[in-house]
């Protein structure tokens, strides 16, 4: 049975409420209220030259998904809309397995180095922060199209007869996005690295186990809490990346955000831009449970 609480520790929770009543009500309104103006909209008929009309409508829900041919009037499947879905989350899922192939042995070589080199290694990491994202995606794009360094260089030495086209393609979102998410990656894989005791390892190899089941059953364990925070700190962001995909995937190679931003902006239709908004905002919620739930049942069994 739990014990009652005196009257003096009532007093302090009640004040700490009271203290952080304002924040909280800030944060509240400013996080639910665009997303309650999003779901409104979403229910409402899409006006004539933008905005909504209001009345009540699920023609956007029924949009996401489905389409009415314009002359016969028989459904069909969105397969655009579905191909652009599609296209996010695989993009997404790739840019996050991707970042973690190259941020996991680039943080653990951080931390087994010394402090001095750590540091500036750590240094090293944080500088694409400090410059602005289109101006990285726009150094990407100096880079990998026809007339970019990479394909000049490939032609100097000779290794191609003409350039390889990779901009407006998925490959180039896809290297975009890992060139941008990946210190997301490296940072909380160094702060669960950094607490690894490497005696384990020494253990380890007094068992007579092998590296691949020291990585297994030691290390990735262990270190499980910084893989799960930087998979959400990629796949989240990569999910609804807008200028990334916009520079480097042109009109063609659209994603989920800039579908969303199109529906508000050209195409005039803020009921169905606001219905995606809020899938997007599932996904979202799905990924972060789903992570959650694997993340809980790992640290579940290990105290089992």
């Amino acid at each position: 049975m739990s014990t009652p609480m005196d009257p003096k520790a009532r007093a302090e929770v009640r004040r700490g409420w009271l203290l952080s009543a304002p924040a909280l009500v800030l944060l509240a309104v400013g996080a639910s209220g665009p997303l309650l103006i999003m779901l409104v909209y979403s229910f409402l008929e899409a006006g004539q030259y933008g905005n909504v009309e209001w009345v009540i409508s699920f023609k956007a829900w029924f949009n996401v998904v489905m389409t009415r041919d314009i002359f016969d009037g028989t459904l069909g499947f969105a397969d655009a809309h579905l191909t652009i879905f599609w296209r996010s989350a695989k993009l997404a899922f790739l840019t996050t397995v991707f970042c973690f192939v190259v941020g996991f042995p680039t943080a653990w070589f951080i931390a087994t180095r010394t402090p001095s080199m750590r540091t500036a290694l750590l240094f090293l990491i944080t500088i694409p922060f400090w410059t602005n994202l289109l101006i990285r995606t726009f150094a990407i794009n100096q880079i990998i199209r026809n007339e970019g360094f990479l394909n000049t260089g490939l032609l100097y030495l000779g290794i191609i007869k003409e350039p390889i086209v990779m901009l407006y393609t998925d490959f180039a979102v896809f290297i975009g996005m890992t060139y941008v998410y990946l210190p997301l990656m490296v940072l909380p894989l160094f702060a669960a690295i950094d607490r690894f005791d490497m005696r384990l390892l020494q253990a380890g190899y007094d068992l007579y186990a092998s590296r691949w089941q020291l990585l297994r059953h030691v290390i990735v364990p262990v270190v499980k809490p910084g893989i799960i925070s930087g998979s959400i700190l990629v796949f989240i962001p990569a999910l609804g990346a807008y200028v990334t995909p916009r520079i480097l995937g042109g009109g063609r190679n659209m994603m989920i955000g800039n579908f969303i931003e199109l529906q508000f902006g050209q195409g005039r239709n803020w009921p169905l831009g606001a219905a995606l908004s809020v899938v997007l905002l599932v996904i979202v919620s799905v990924a972060l449970i789903v992570y959650t739930r694997f993340a809980t049942g790992g640290q579940d069994k290990s105290h089992g």
